[in-house]
């Protein structure tokens, strides 16, 4: 299936931009015409051409391309019939029939917000309900603009009639779609042709419904010709859009980030507020009106501070989450070189005035495991030894991974204390590995560097040297752990003796000795 979407979308790109320029001119020509001939028949008859063209190729499309769910351009295909079957009744009838074209107008707003629901709900977007959010304000901005220019007006105008109220319903039913439109818009890829081209529609029924209502308001008198030609244009996009093979993903299920969105929303809604303030700053508002402007400016403040409230934290856990990837090793979650060498300073109350200890742990072996198992378990012995490494110790000190298969902790203790913890850390690693490749049995070498209290000139560099140095002696000679400052009495003074283990390679020890001495 994918190979075929594959091969069609191929060729479309050979062939669909000539389609797509001959289909234009073709369009814009037809639906120019009622425009530069003033003609009631010419109108009509171009307006129901085009909308059997738009069904037209809304039905070759789905024969060609066979999307899995082809009900959301079933319900477009109703939408613009309804749509069509309201304006003639409107437009090119006796005024006796009123009732029915609303009725048939309400039907294809209905139809119309029907597929877009349908597409919209298979896009998730996770817990995260911002792009809801931002939706919502969009509509909420718009719904308090469209009472401010058009439904109070028009419930002005006269007595209160059938038709005044689904007059003044229309602009509500505008903002609800412009809702819809503005979640699809937030959600949608750059390469949803097809989805794009709908929204194009939807933009243009959006704009003659606002002619519509303009004129129902008795803002302005507009031509029914010039009121015609956004509908016919809507017809139209959604005809050539039913076309490209990009139209399969229409109500698909489809992954959504939900970054896409970030300030938009709110820029907008401070606009639609401004647009909606000025008629009424300096004008006498009736009950009515003041009720309504206020609770809309109420929903939409209250939709803007929530708004701004998530956008600020998730911008905060945006900032915890980068810097703890800055200071910790994603492997062993422990911290990584360069936040340990800052440990010192980022909590000095918690070292100041104390002695300072540093023991530094590698793993003996590893690189035998690494080479018989695989990385995969290398990295699977790497993560289960920082675990027990990290219960060893209490929670305020400093544990890191240094690099490779050798871990650092630092902590203020004593010497005596220094001594109890290498001997707790060294029998963390008396029983095996359980890991995805069966038991593996490994030891560890601890080397330690002792330093008075921090009024001393001692660095982390030195720190880090000294008890590489003492980790390097205790692994040569088996000691388990030693102290750096005891390595000039022999290597074995002031040690404990530990279980026999594999000695590092001879290159790197020779580097490592020449360190030391």
């Amino acid at each position: 299936m994918a190979v075929s979407e594959e091969q069609s979308t191929r060729r479309w790109s050979c062939t669909g931009n000539i389609w797509c320029v001959l289909l234009l001119t073709g369009w814009a020509v037809l639906i120019s015409l009622p425009l530069l001939i003033q003609s009631h028949s010419l109108a009509l008859g171009v307006m129901l051409a085009v909308v059997s063209g738009a069904l037209v190729m809304i039905g070759t499309g789905l024969r060609r391309h066979r999307p899995a769910q082809p009900l959301p351009w079933y319900l477009l295909s109703a939408s613009a019939v309804s749509f069509a079957t309201g304006t003639v009744l409107r437009d090119f009838t006796p005024a006796h029939t009123c009732p029915w074209d609303d009725i048939f107008t309400v039907a294809g707003y209905l139809a119309l917000g029907l597929a877009a629901t349908l597409w919209l709900r298979p896009r998730r977007v996770g817990r995260d309900h911002d792009l809801l959010l931002d939706s919502g304000l969009i509509g909420l901005g718009a719904l308090l603009a469209s009472w401010t220019f058009l439904i109070s007006p028009i419930l002005q105008t006269g007595a209160t009639t059938p038709r005044t109220v689904l007059a003044a319903t229309y602009p509500v039913l505008d903002a609800l779609l412009l809702t819809l439109l503005a979640h699809s818009v937030a959600t949608s890829a750059r390469s949803e042709t097809s989805l794009r081209l709908v929204h194009l529609g939807l933009i243009a029924v959006l704009l003659g419904d606002l002619g519509y209502s303009l004129e129902s308001a008795g803002t302005t008198a507009i031509e029914h010709e010039l009121l015609l030609t956004p509908l016919l244009v809507a017809y139209a996009t959604v005809g050539i859009a039913a076309l490209h093979p990009t139209m399969t993903a229409l109500g698909t299920p489809r992954r959504i980030h939900p970054h896409r969105s970030r300030q938009r929303a709110s820029f907008i809604a401070v606009a639609l507020i401004v647009a909606s303030l000025v008629p009424v700053v300096g004008s006498s508002l009736d009950t009515v009106d003041r009720v309504v402007v206020s609770s809309l400016f109420a929903l939409l403040l209250i939709g803007v501070l929530v708004r701004g409230e998530r956008a600020i934290q998730r911008s905060a856990r945006s900032e915890r989450r980068a810097q703890y990837q800055a200071d910790h090793d994603m492997l062993t979650g422990l911290l990584n070189r360069s936040a340990l060498l800052r440990a010192p300073d980022r909590d000095s109350d918690h070292w100041t005035g104390k002695p300072l200890t540093l023991l530094f742990i590698d793993l003996d072996g590893f690189k035998m495991v690494n080479d018989s198992y695989g990385h995969a378990v290398g990295d699977e012995l790497i993560a289960n030894a920082a675990a027990r490494i990290r219960r060893m110790v209490r929670r305020d000190d400093a544990v890191a991974r240094y690099g490779g298969d050798e871990f650092v902790v630092l902590a203020p203790l004593g010497r005596q204390e220094a001594a109890t913890l290498a001997e707790r850390l060294l029998n963390a690693f008396v029983r095996p590995f359980e890991l995805s490749a069966g038991e593996v049995p490994i030891t560890a070498s601890v080397g330690i560097a002792c330093v008075g209290p921090r009024d001393c000139e001692a660095s982390i560099y030195d720190l880090i040297r000294d008890a590489d140095s003492a980790m390097y002696n205790a692994k040569e000679y088996a000691l388990g752990y030693a102290f750096h400052d005891e390595l000039r009495h022999g290597p074995l003074s002031g040690t404990r003796p530990a279980p026999s283990a594999p000695e590092c390679p001879a290159s790197r020890l020779g580097r490592r000795r020449e360190t030391a001495v």
